[in-house]
């Protein structure tokens, strides 16, 4: 559905009427930045062509828009259509409760005197970010490109916070591992799933990013726009060396863990053929005497007995006193 559609002439707001003969006057006015901005959500197909017929986006676009699969599946991109650029967004929300990370799917498509903002879900950073430019009629007058980087400085924001969160898991999951405190591999390997999730949304914009605000065939026009956008990709890169750091780090810390777990076995199984080891002694003397052999001279002696009982007791205590001293109990 179409969430909203305004004309914003010079910074200010104002209401929009037939979309083709709204963009015919911005494109045969002057040069001033004025552009019309719709934002959609979850359009069906006869709902966005009824936009893509008044604006005249390019159908490779128009389908890669249209191509289901679910949010988070499509990979972040940046691409050019005939003076069409159509940008691909994962925005992301980390779940306290669960700290999961829920991935979103955004859309932005930048033409001739128009943008056109498409999120699907109910994950969009796009909350408050009309009000924002509305409320700066300066940055607004830059044009189309003032909401794209808008767009993208608030999903960029984004991952900044996602990433402090992560960051604090991970410190709080290396504390876990190598502490006394019991864990399990299910809870790493569920926190790299979510740092894989996460850097699967932040790198691949990064080639793109740069493109958009240092390649001479940028589309957006030089001056204070591309140094916006150059502020976005700076943060960006930070997010995304930490991400690799992340990655690092926690298949380091399952290396630990599963060295760990392999080591206490090996304690383990020390100390049970220890025991065993010390066990045997009295069982196979008892099983010796167990037998009931006839003739069994030293079951007739006064002192068989409790030489029997001291034998195997000094055994086990010498066996005991060795194998503590060798760390094994």
């Amino acid at each position: 559905m179409i969430v909203d559609r305004a004309i914003y002439e010079g910074g200010s707001r104002r209401d929009c009427g037939d979309l083709a003969d709204e963009l015919r006057r911005l494109r045969e006015g002057p040069d001033d930045g004025g552009f019309l901005w719709i934002g959609l959500k979850d359009p069906t197909e006869e709902e966005f062509s009824g936009v893509d017929t008044e604006l005249g986006i390019h159908p490779l676009a128009v389908e890669d828009a249209l191509e289901t699969g679910g949010a988070g599946r499509r990979r972040p991109k940046v691409e050019h259509y005939d003076g069409l650029v159509f940008v691909v967004l994962s925005p992301l929300r980390y779940i306290d409760r669960t700290s999961d990370i829920e991935t979103g799917e955004l859309m932005v498509f930048v033409g001739d005197r128009f943008v056109v903002t498409v999120r699907r879900g109910e994950l969009s950073p796009l909350d408050g970010v009309r009000r924002s430019l509305e409320a700066d009629p300066q940055r607004l007058a830059l044009g189309p490109f003032a909401v794209l980087h808008e767009v993208l400085d608030r999903t960029v924001d984004g991952y900044l916070a996602i990433d402090r969160e992560v960051e604090q898991d991970l410190d709080e999951m290396e504390s876990v591992v190598f502490s006394p405190e019991r864990t399990d591999t299910a809870s790493i390997y569920a926190l790299k799933r979510e740092v894989l999730e996460f850097r699967r949304a932040v790198v691949p914009l990064a080639d793109p990013l740069r493109m958009l605000h240092s390649s001479p065939r940028s589309p957006v026009p030089d001056g204070e726009l591309r140094l916006l956008l150059r502020d976005v990709a700076d943060h960006l890169v930070a997010v995304i060396d930490h991400v690799e750091t992340y990655d690092s780090l926690l298949s380091g810390i399952l290396d630990a863990y599963l060295a760990q777990v392999s080591v206490q076995q090996n304690d383990d199984m020390r100390k049970i053929s220890a025991w065993v080891a010390i066990a045997a002694v009295p069982t196979l003397i008892a099983g010796i005497y167990g037998m009931n052999f006839t003739h069994m001279p030293e079951l007739d002696w006064t002192y068989g007995y409790p030489l029997t009982v001291g034998l195997m007791a000094g055994v086990c205590g010498t066996l005991y006193g060795l194998f503590r001293r060798a760390g094994w109990l």
